[in-house]
């Protein structure tokens, strides 16, 4: 990392899922030892407590097709600012979810620290899915589906222009990695927003190597370099069972792996967001220490 400092924010939020306990995801998090484990590695840490969140049982839903879509707008402005503070001060933002509409306020956040300077951001999303539907296109109407769609301008004006400018980050600039459950009107998205898209096809034809260096190229051209979102449900569940949407044939637990120890040795990563674990399904918290496992990797940790 070019920076020696990481400040830990927590979004505890399940406002954009369909299953409950996410909310749970930064308390699992950090009870595996986080804090500690990075702090093993070298970097000073601030751990800036969790964004506000409201909670549903006191809330309405809403319209159905965009389900909670205040009280998202809400926490991630509230996370958007605490993102774009701790990047200010040159400190390595690091995310904890809570559900993937998060991602739209952490996103909104590093962009926002670029734009001061007339610099780009890209993004390596890593996932089982597109997360690129809109209230027209979801079956579900859950803004955890949307949050990619709406980080290069496609949803809902409250969330594509946070922070009041639409896109955060160019389509170009964006590589999907692990991609193997889209919804059917979410695949013409995907083909027409101009995104990088990685199949678990191209992961088994190819290769991971060879994936993640392409896409690794493809978001730096023009950036300062890339926020990576890494969905707890790009790994298989046999090794990740604890998570919101569990889909099998995902990444093994080395290619998931070499996929953070690659991006590490770039050296052009930003920030970095773990997202979707969920404690009340997981396997005495197996996912959780997963996913610290996985950002230790990113943060530099070596086997030798």
């Amino acid at each position: 990392m070019r920076q020696s400092h990481i400040a830990i924010i927590g979004a505890p939020m399940d406002l954009g899922a369909g299953r409950r306990g996410v909310d749970m995801g930064p308390s699992a998090l950090r009870l595996a030892n986080l804090n500690e484990k990075l702090s093993s590695l070298g970097y000073e840490i601030e751990d800036l407590g969790n964004v506000l969140v409201d909670q549903p049982e006191t809330l309405p839903v809403g319209h159905e097709s965009a389900r909670y879509l205040p009280q998202i707008v809400h926490t991630c402005t509230r996370l958007m600012e605490m993102v774009e503070h701790a990047a200010d001060q040159s400190k390595v933002p690091l995310v904890l979810g809570g559900d993937h509409s998060i991602a739209i306020g952490t996103i909104a956040g590093m962009s926002n620290h670029y734009r001061k300077s007339g610099q780009k951001l890209g993004l390596i999303w890593i996932d089982a899915h597109a997360d690129m539907n809109t209230p027209e296109s979801s079956p579900s109407g859950n803004i955890h589906g949307m949050p990619l769609a709406c980080s290069i301008g496609i949803g809902p004006q409250e969330l594509t222009h946070l922070g009041g400018y639409s896109p955060k980050i160019a389509p170009t600039n964006v590589a999907i990695i692990g991609l193997r459950s889209v919804d059917e009107a979410e695949r013409q998205h995907v083909r027409a927003a101009g995104v990088h898209a990685y199949t678990m096809r191209d992961l088994d034809e190819r290769g991971l190597r060879s994936v993640i260096h392409e896409a690794m190229d493809r978001v730096s051209h023009g950036t300062a370099g890339f926020h990576v979102s890494f969905d707890m449900d790009s790994v298989d569940p046999s090794e990740a069972p604890g998570v919101g949407t569990p889909v099998r044939g995902g990444m093994t637990y080395r290619e998931a792996h070499l996929a953070m120890e690659i991006i590490c040795d770039s050296g052009r990563m930003t920030s970095m967001e773990i997202v979707e674990v969920n404690p009340v399904i997981d396997e005495v918290n197996r996912t959780a220490l997963l996913g610290v496992e996985l950002v230790m990797s990113a943060m530099g940790q070596r086997i030798l």
